[in-house]
Formats: structure tokens, C-alpha cells, sequence
């Protein structure tokens, strides 16, 4: 485990608590973890505290795996000798994980050249604008490259911890650590669709002339525009604003553009009644079938399950959705054979009403999501996937 200082305490402490704690009496496999200073101590983390590490970057020769838990700042460049150490334990045969803006670290050591990769949603523009030549994929929890893992935000790195786990020890090593951690062996809510997308873009395009562009495509996403008038308002031919564009934000100007219509689509799904039809109309989609089908690529699910698997799992937050508990009829009178043997209407109603959700039509049933999977997308840059040149919606 390699340590830097200024690093938050909460992703330090990840491969700690996985890797570096004796739990073979709940059935958990041993690791023997080395805690290795990236530079020279003390460490201070960002609460104030100060850390020192046991080891140096002389322990990476001697690892099976390397985890880099954090980075300080996505800003400033990892000390040259920690990269040199990191390429060398990766050339003998190490295994190299990066969680969360650890990442941006291995990018640094040049370990995510051509590979997919994934972190913060925050911070995944960045990496894809700063090294083009990594795939990112901000969607996934975590992405498996065989000697290179790297995991999205925090809690994401729990996930890609028990990942290896499982990946060296079988599934019941990991549930039985999972257990241990009072956490889920896997996050089912992940690979079945709820997944989630966000407009950030990297810091510097706000000193940009794009930016202006950039603001109004986000202000009008209701109407039905194309990146040939994106290009327009910016005075640049098509070719000129598909090379700027991409060089900016790492992603082609079409599929970023396709992604924000379907982050506005899961925002309505999220907080309106609004149809499905309706919510194509108010993202500037041409049809319902366009938005189904950018939906479904995009997040792994149609619009009408992720509005019902949304509803589901969040009720508290939405005490205005809950239809209301109609009033109950006054309690039958009679033996209990005949009360039994026929219920009223209102009462089946009533009961229906109060606990069963709204359920999808059948044009959105047969759209229902098959069972998810976590996967090692190849997409370029942060750009989602989608075809280059197909018209939005």
C-alpha cells in the first residue's frame, strides 16, 4: 500500500481495513501488507493527521500487489521516484490498483495507456482530457484489467477491495470478509442499472471560448438542436469544433451532447410525473424510442424501470409519491367463515392501492433491463458510448 501525504483518511484507510487485518477465524484469507510511504514522512492527511509509514518505496519490489489508495491533488504531478518505483514493481509481475484518484497516478506511471480505467465521476474528464490515450469510463464501480484495477469515488474502493478478494480467493472468502465489513458482497443496485452520469467538465474549460457554447447547450437541452449548430454559435466549422471540443474535454462533442439529454432524462424520471414520451420531448430527443434506446446504453436500463427501481428504493425521500392510505371500511360483522370467504372489493382495492407500485405498460415492460454486469468498457476518453455520427435523438 502506497501512501502520499495529503491524502484523505477514509480511502487510506480502504486496503487497511481489507488487507491488513488478521480475520482468519471468520474464514477471511491473509494478506501481508506493507504500508510504504510515497515521499518523505511525516504524512498528513487532510484532517491534520500525521502518518508514518513502516516502509519505503524499497518494499515495492518485494509486492504482489500494489494499491495506491488516493492522491492528494489531481493538479499536481505524483514524485517522479514513487512512478518509478510503481513501473517497476508493475514490469516484475505486480498487480497495480488505484482506487479513486489513485488513478491518476497510474496514468502518471503510464500503466493506463490504451487500457480502460474509471474514477470519480468528479474527476474522470480530467483524466481522460490530461491522458487521451486512457479509456474512462466514469459509469462503472470499478474496472478489472487483469494486472491494472482502478475504482471510481470512496466507498467504490470497498467494492474493487472485495473484488480481489474474490478474484484470489473464491466467493466465499469474499462474502465471508463482506460480512465482516457489514457491507454487500456485491452492489446489485450498481449492475442493475442504477448507475449514475454527471455534466462536470474539467476546471479549465471555464477560461475557454467553448465555455459560453458549452453553457447554452446545458440551457436549452429541452430544444432539439445538433453539434452542427453548437458549432455554429462558435463560429467553427464542424471539423474544427469536434477537434476543439475533444481536445477540451476529452470526449467527441455528440456523445457528450447525448449524455447530457440523458442525465436531464434522469433527473425528470427522478423528481416529475412526467411520461416517458414527455420526458423525451422536454430533453430534445426526436421520439421516445431515441431516448429508450440512448437510456438503455447509457444506464443499463429503460426509462420505466429506472423511475420504478428509483421510487422503490427511495420512498423517504419522496413522501408526496406514496399514494395515500384510502379509508378503510368499518370491520365486518358476522362469523369469520363468511368474512374469510368474501372479502369486499373496497378492501382488496384498498390494500392494492396503499402497497403495490405503479407498474410499467407493456411497451416498457418489454423494455425491462436484463441482469447487469460489471464490464471493462473501451470507450474513448470520458465519452460514453454511442455512434459518432448518428443524429441526436
Amino acid at each position: 500500500m502506497l501512501l502520499f501525504s495529503g491524502g484523505p483518511i477514509f480511502e487510506s484507510s480502504i486496503p487497511l481495513s481489507v488487507f491488513g487485518i488478521d480475520r482468519q477465524d471468520a474464514g477471511v484469507p491473509r494478506y501481508r501488507l506493507l504500508v510504504c510511504a510515497g515521499e518523505d514522512g511525516p504524512l498528513r492527511t487532510t484532517g491534520g493527521l500525521e502518518l508514518t509509514a513502516p516502509y519505503g518505496l524499497e518494499a515495492l519490489s518485494r509486492a504482489g500487489t500494489v494499491v495506491v489508495p488516493t492522491w492528494r491533488s489531481i493538479s499536481q504531478a505524483p514524485p517522479p521516484e514513487a512512478l518509478d518505483a510503481i513501473r517497476r514493481a508493475h514490469e516484475e509481475g505486480a498487480r497495480i490498483i488505484g482506487l479513486c484518484t489513485g488513478a491518476f497516478v497510474l496514468a502518471a506511471a503510464g500503466l493506463l495507456d490504451g487500457r480502460p480505467a474509471t474514477t470519480h465521476w468528479m474527476y474522470a474528464p480530467t483524466l481522460a482530457k490530461r491522458y487521451p490515450s486512457v479509456h474512462v469510463d466514469p459509469r462503472e464501480l470499478f474496472v478489472d484489467d487483469g494486472d491494472v484495477l482502478t475504482s471510481a469515488g470512496t466507498a467504490a474502493g470497498i467494492d474493487l477491495c472485495l473484488h480481489v478478494v474474490r478474484t484470489d480467493h473464491g466467493g466465499e472468502a469474499a462474502a465471508a470478509l463482506a460480512r465482516r465489513l457489514v457491507v454487500p458482497p456485491r452492489r446489485a443496485d450498481w449492475q442493475t442499472g442504477q448507475r449514475h452520469l454527471d455534466r462536470s467538465l474539467p476546471e479549465e474549460i471555464g477560461a475557454d471560448p467553448l465555455a459560453e457554447v458549452v453553457a447554452w447547450a446545458l440551457e436549452h437541452l429541452h430544444e432539439q438542436f445538433d453539434v452542427e449548430a453548437l458549432a455554429a454559435r462558435a463560429y467553427m466549422s464542424r471539423r474544427t469544433f469536434d477537434r476543439r471540443f475533444r481536445s477540451l474535454t476529452g470526449s467527441a462533442p455528440l456523445q457528450w451532447l447525448i449524455t447530457q439529454r440523458v442525465l436531464q432524462a434522469q433527473r425528470l424520471l427522478e423528481t416529475s410525473d412526467y411520461s416517458v414520451d414527455e420526458v423525451a420531448g422536454r430533453c430534445g430527443f426526436r421520439s421516445p424510442v431515441a431516448l429508450r434506446g440512448h437510456f438503455r446504453r447509457q444506464l443499463g436500463s429503460s426509462p420505466a424501470s429506472y423511475r420504478a427501481a428509483y421510487r422503490a428504493r427511495r420512498p423517504q425521500d419522496e413522501p408526496d409519491r406514496t399514494p395515500p392510505v384510502p379509508d378503510l371500511p368499518p370491520p365486518r360483522r358476522g362469523p369469520v367463515s363468511q368474512i374469510l370467504a368474501a372479502p369486499g372489493k373496497t378492501d382488496g382495492d384498498a390494500y392494492v392501492a396503499a402497497r403495490v407500485p405503479e407498474q410499467p405498460g407493456r411497451a416498457e415492460a418489454a423494455d425491462a433491463p436484463g441482469r447487469g454486469r460489471l464490464r471493462a468498457s473501451r470507450s474513448l476518453g470520458a465519452a460514453l458510448p454511442g455512434p459518432r455520427d448518428r443524429p441526436v435523438g
